[in-house]
């Protein structure tokens, strides 16, 4: 019997790009399946770097012209489009909060920075969204922003203090690296001729143990969804198709993409939840 209420997702990412890096294979795919999904950007990214083979438009960077952000909303525009997103929200409206750039740079300081507002406030937008979208799952990062990022902590931090407490909010998941996954992705990535990138040590990409992972989602269909997606993203990665799939931010380092997606239950019953967001709810 089919459930006469829509699943619905809600995903809160920092950034544009980081939909698509850490869960454009899994919003393709609950959007593919039917289950209205709802992406919530916190910032504009306008600190972001911008890939060397893009040099027209380096003038639009944080350190010229601080015209990126707007330049970003269109790539996000468009990844969500390839992921089937028509449902998108930023965090209290376009350009409230701007990107703070990594830990301890002069980015953090300006009026605007995200991890400078009120967490407060932040999780009250939050709230808002939650009660008008009403998902019963919602995914974003774990504690350390899964690389450390200060916008992502703290991107956590209002997802956690908003979403238990939503009404119609069943489960919580952090968006997480299996470290066999990078290990294996990594190996295949030696084993192949013509890399184009640095492909790193085991231990250099941010990753979790896989026996603290509670769910493993099988996403091999679509990731040329995911790939389409983050091709959107030109400003920021460069994206290697091929029997061993990966992309590239501007460190140049090359990150396999695999072909599931892995996730810590963080609020909720875990039963059914081993291999579906919504499993038993």
């Amino acid at each position: 019997m089919i459930s006469p209420v829509p699943r619905r997702l809600l995903l809160v990412h920092a950034h544009p790009d980081d939909e698509s890096i850490t869960t454009g294979a899994t919003i393709a795919r609950y959007a593919a399946e039917g289950a209205e999904v709802t992406v919530v950007t916190c910032t504009l990214g306008e600190e972001g770097e911008i890939m060397p083979d893009l040099a027209e438009l380096a003038g639009l960077g944080a350190w010229a012209a601080d015209q990126l952000g707007g330049y970003r909303v269109a790539e996000l525009k468009a990844a969500c489009a390839a992921l089937g997103v028509s449902r998108h929200r930023y965090l209290g409206g376009i350009g409230r909060w701007r990107d703070s750039g990594m830990a301890g740079t002069p980015a953090a300081a300006h009026p605007r920075a995200f991890t400078g507002g009120s967490a407060g406030e932040q999780a009250a937008q939050l709230a808002e969204i939650l009660d008008e979208v009403r998902p019963q799952v919602v995914v974003t990062y774990d504690a350390f922003g899964g690389y450390g990022h200060p916008d992502h902590i703290r991107a956590h931090e209002i997802t956690m203090a908003a979403a238990p407490r939503a009404a119609s909010v069943a489960r919580v998941f952090h968006t997480v690296t299996s470290r066999d996954a990078v290990r294996a992705g990594l190996a295949a990535l030696r084993a192949r001729d013509g890399v184009t990138f640095t492909v790193p040590d085991d231990d250099e990409l941010p990753a979790t143990p896989d026996e603290e992972i509670t769910t493993v989602l099988d996403v091999t269909a679509y990731l040329p969804a995911k790939l389409a997606a983050l091709r959107a993203h030109a400003t920021q990665l460069a994206v290697v198709d091929g029997d061993v799939p990966y992309f590239a931010l501007t460190n140049r380092l090359a990150q396999p993409i695999p072909a599931r997606d892995t996730f810590v239950l963080a609020h909720g019953p875990a039963e059914g939840a081993a291999d579906d967001l919504f499993g038993g709810l």
